[in-house]
């Protein structure tokens, strides 16, 4: 038997490698005249020549990416991926009548697809994927072999192939996604019996999801998401031997109920139907599906109560039903969903006790709950305490009233972020936190806490977030929050992925009412905030060894003594709020060393001196000084230094009468300042501490007698010839908070819908505007006439009362920062090839801002929450040119110098000016950003990558270059391209500024990515 065994490998052998040779051989054969005439024909159809391509040499079989059958000599593939091949297809290919795989996917053909491409007899795998093709399908293709068949990622229009699977029966994988295909799924897909892959993700078909996709005998996976179906009837009365895994119908217009259908589907694994407007009760054949192991129905109108089978959903691992309107109580038996890891139940209408099971909840990592009525906390935590492996635990907005408990035996052995803000609660931050040893992030703000802050909040070996922010604390600060290892120069990591579903919602710490959201712990910046509590001492001047401190807020308490110059040490500080404390002495000029600060307030204390006059202090509001009476500000704020002196007195006045006099003045004076400052600290303090920030309210309700100019609204190159204030402000609600939908340097963007139901964004600009009338107009207009494809379009002005409004163009879907690194399914959903496009569309509006805008213009702050994606993930510049609307002194984004962590050249630190070749640079770290998915500064990172330049640095020293990319888009396809983004990048990057490449070359490289040289 062993003998025979043998005899037969030998044969095998033998013939494999008898037939090795015949193939190579094969590709010497002579090209048959129809195949040479064919690939003439597409090559002549080309803006460029094919390397390795020769029409004077007739044997074909040998070019590349062509492959010929070595028994007949016809040409049977056609493989060209990523030869950056411009140009249209001709009718040429129709041939290849023995082709069987054409493949022509991430190029840039473009014009309508020949028809004659879906008339090759023999062709079993079409792929042409990623190009910029247009044009509608043909209704009939008659492709009789075709067994897969890829177009996504092109810009083809029309209604969806009816033809398709009734010539095409063994039609195994569907790919239509990322066009702008119309209409419904016409009934003959239903034709498509061996299908196991349909996607035609983000198109614009409505109608309904047609139950004949469901009774696909072999379908796998189903993508529906981003379209606009409407209706999901026709899910019922499917075969049970439907062998779906996952179905995504995410993102569309759906409404109605779930239909109770899913017993048919047994192998269904992953569903996803977030962001439509689904009602009624989740299904009893969903809620008790053994094979659902992933379950995503957030932001929906889904109510009753919340019941699920887990003896039988043994599979269960994550569970969203966030953002709904769910009632009742949380079922005890939930917690028989034993591998169970993520759950998200907030902002539903649940109340009651969370259920004594809940205990039993081995596997639990992430768990929300926020914004329900949830009653005993005290219990709760009690309970809760028994999940080994809970990792972020988040209770915001229940509790109501209730004190905090103080129980010394609680203990979470794993948590790493524990929120329990905005409840009211009362009682003392508990010494049980002191168990918490691998605590990263504790949020306990807006609630009634009185008492001190623990010094053992400062052992922590993790903690980088801490807001106690907006209770009754009082006392010192504790020292050793000075200390926190995190805050200086620890590494932190976090294990655990990251769930599916955003866990954090957090108010904006620059006082607007912009809700921030987060998926994860390390999207928080490292952070201290002791704000609007009652906190007396002094500022430590040890919080300047805390190098890697964002935030420091500890505004409205009553801190006395002086401002430490030691605080010049904080060299990674944003954000430094000292105002409305009872601080004296000086600035220190040691400050002018901060060169990230962005947002800085000493404003009402006791200070005095001079306001230093170097690093970002001349971009500073003059609100950062005021209710200051001893500090001046040179000569260009509230209290300039040169002041007027008390008018002399007579002759007949002693020093001594002098001194009388001037010290009854003092002391009248300081009195009534004292019983004016009490007063105010009264109603700041009573005001403060309210949900709704008042800093923000509406001030075009106020009757200002004092306008200095009339309202006036300006639209440039718009179809309506007139546009009034009441248009404006009605569109916005007022600039009520609702509508706001982004806040940077320059203010708060509000969305809107103008007359005519145009949809704008609405730029508020914060500060004063350092021209009058006349120069703004003309700066405003100058800026309008920027116009690229690429940039977002100042399409209007506004001036009303004291207000400074700009008019854009709105972008659907967004920043590239919120896909990037906000929303939950960013990344995955931003293929390599999006992120190419995405980096072309960036590089040619900031080529034009650069080279071919007159006059030419600096953006000064590259980034990618400047990058704003159209509905077709087109790329446009915003904010550039906005520096020179806005006094210097008015805006952390200066004239001459701007910048975000992250993004700045180095050459910045160094008192430089502003340059083209730093644009350059911050447009590098952006691509280091799409390459890698990750944030410019990342503090929970290990050592060596918080930094996401000299990680990619040291990566490529140890020549590790591949795992830095993301991945979600990382393959061996689309290696080469990446790789040569990277040397782009780094070219970018270079530490001088005149070895940095112009955003020209730029432009020619990303377009023919590959072609970069390196030194």
């Amino acid at each position: 038997m062993v003998l025979h065994f043998e005899i037969w490998a030998l044969v095998i052998a033998l013939l494999l490698a008898l037939q090795h040779p015949v193939l190579v051989n094969s590709q010497n054969l002579t090209c048959n005249s129809d195949d040479f005439a064919g690939l003439n024909g597409f090559i002549n159809g080309l803006e460029s020549p094919i390397d390795g391509w020769s029409t004077a040499n007739s044997s074909c079989c040998d070019w590349v990416g062509v492959k010929c059958d070595p028994s007949s000599g016809r040409v049977v593939k056609l493989e060209l991926p990523k030869k950056r091949l411009t140009g249209n297809l001709t009718d040429s290919l129709f041939n290849l009548v023995h082709l069987q795989t054409l493949n022509l996917s991430h190029n840039f053909l473009k014009g309508p697809l020949p028809v004659s491409v879906f008339h090759l007899p023999n062709l079993q795998f079409l792929d042409l994927s990623s190009n910029e093709i247009i044009g509608d399908l043909p209704v009939s293709i008659n492709l009789p072999a075709l067994q897969e068949l890829d177009i996504s990622d092109n810009s083809f229009t029309g209604f969806l192939p009816s033809g398709l699977c009734v010539n095409s029966t063994e039609i195994s994988y569907l790919r239509l996604a990322v066009n702008n295909f119309t209409g419904n799924i016409p009934p003959q897909f239903g034709d498509c019996s061996f299908l196991e892959h349909l996607c035609v993700a983000s198109n614009f078909l409505t109608g309904d999801i047609p139950e004949f996709l469901f009774r696909l005998p072999k379908l796998r996976e189903l993508a529906l998401q981003d379209n606009g179906f409407t209706t999901i009837t026709g899910f019922g009365n499917s075969s049970r031997s439907n062998r779906l895994v996952r179905l995504d119908v995410s993102s569309n217009r759906l409404s109605g109920s779930i239909p109770d259908v899913f017993l048919d589907f047994p192998n269904l694994s992953y569903f996803a139907a977030q962001s439509n407007r689904l009602s009624g009760v989740i299904p009893p054949s969903l809620s008790s599906s053994p094979a659902i192991s992933s379950l995503n129905l957030r932001n929906n109108s889904l109510g009753g109560l919340i019941d699920f089978d887990c003896l039988k959903m043994v599979n269960l691992t994550s569970l969203d039903l966030g953002t709904n309107n769910f009632s009742g109580t949380i079922p005890e038996k939930l917690a028989s969903c034993r591998k169970l890891k993520a759950l998200n139940l907030a902002r539903n209408r649940l109340r009651g006790q969370i259920p004594e099971s809940f205990k039993n909840f081995e596997s639990l990592s992430y768990l929300s709950l926020s914004n329900c009525s949830f009653i005993n906390l005290s219990s709760s935590l009690k309970i809760l305490q028994h999940c080994p492996n809970l990792t972020v635990l988040v209770l915001t907005m229940n509790f109501h009233t209730e004190q905090l408990p103080s129980d010394d035996d609680l203990q979470f052995k794993s948590l790493k972020a524990l929120v329990i803000a905005n409840c009211r609660l009362t009682g003392s931050v508990p010494l049980w936190l002191n168990g918490l040893t691998d605590l990263q992030l504790l949020d306990l703000s807006w609630n009634e806490l009185t008492g001190t802050i623990p010094a053992f909040l400062g052992d922590f070996k993790s903690l980088f977030y801490l807001d106690l922010s907006n209770n009754s604390l009082s006392g010192e600060i504790p020292k050793n929050l000075t200390e926190l290892p995190s805050l200086i120069s620890r590494d932190i990591s976090l294990q655990e992925p990251a769930p599916d579903f955003p866990f954090f919602t957090k108010r904006n710490s620059s006082g607007s009412r912009l809700i921030l959201r987060y998926n994860q712990i390390m999207s928080f910046p490292p952070s201290i905030d002791l704000s609007s509590n009652l906190l007396t001492g002094p500022i430590w001047p040890e919080f300047g060894i805390l190098k890697k401190l964002h935030v420091l807020d500890l505004k409205h308490n009553n801190l006395s003594g002086t401002i430490p110059s030691s605080l010049s040490g904080m060299r990674s500080i944003e954000t430094l709020d000292l105002s409305y404390n009872s601080l004296t002495g000086t600035i220190p000029p040691s400050l002018v060393n901060l060169s990230f600060l962005s947002k800085f307030s000493v404003a009402f204390n006791n200070l005095s001196g001079s306001v230093p006059n170097g690093g970002q202090f001349p971009t500073f509001a003059n609100s950062s000084y005021e209710g200051n009476r001893g500090l001046c500000t040179g000569g260009r704020a509230v209290y300039p230094c040169e002041r007027t002196t008390l008018p002399e007195l007579t002759p007949r006045k002693t020093k001594k009468n002098i001194g009388k006099v001037v010290g009854m003045a003092i002391g009248i004076c300081f009195g009534t300042l004292i019983l004016l400052g009490l007063v105010f600290m009264v109603v700041v303090r009573s005001t403060g501490r309210q949900e709704v920030d008042p800093e923000i309210e509406d001030s075009y309700n106020d009757d200002d007698k004092n306008d200095e100019f009339e309202s006036q609204v300006v639209l440039f190159n718009s179809s309506s010839e007139w546009l009034s204030i009441d248009d404006v402000l009605k569109s916005t609600n007022s600039f009520d908070q609702s509508n706001i939908i982004g806040c940077g340097g320059f203010g708060l963007v509000f969305k809107a819908t103008l007359p005519g139901n145009q949809k704008v964004a609405i730029k508020k600009l914060s500060g004063d505007c350092g021209q009058v009338d006349r120069e703004f107009q003309a700066e405003v207009e100058t800026l309008s006439r920027a116009q690229h494809p690429n940039l977002v379009l100042l399409q209007g002005y506004c001036k009303y009362k004291k207000e400074r409004l700009l008019i854009y163009s709105f972008m659907e879907n967004g920043s590239l920062d919120y896909w990037l690194h906000e929303k939950s399914d960013g990344r995955s959903t931003l293929d390599w090839t999006a992120r190419l496009h995405i980096a072309q569309g960036a590089i040619r509006g900031l080529a034009y801002l650069h080279q071919s805008c007159e006059p030419h213009i600096l953006h000064r702050d590259i980034k990618s929450s400047n990058i704003l994606l159209d509905e077709n993930f087109e790329a446009h510049l915003a904010d550039f040119g906005l520096a020179r609307l806005i006094l210097p002194y008015d805006t952390h984004v200066t004239t001459d110098l701007v910048g975000t962590l992250g993004y700045i050249p180095p050459e910045y630190g160094q008192a430089s000016v502003a340059s083209y070749k730093g644009d350059v640079y911050s447009f590098g770290v952006v691509l280091l950003e799409l390459l890698t998915g990750k944030r410019p500064m990342d503090m929970c990172k290990p050592k060596g990558g918080r930094d996401l330049i000299s990680w990619v640095i040291q990566m490529k020293t140890e020549k590790r270059e591949n795992e830095v990319i993301d991945s979600f888009i990382f393959n061996k396809e689309h290696a080469s391209e990446m790789l040569s983004v990277l040397e782009i990048a780094f070219a970018c990057l270079k530490e001088s500024p005149k070895l940095r490449p112009t955003t020209q070359d730029l432009l020619s490289w990303l377009d023919n990515v590959g072609g970069l040289e390196t030194s």
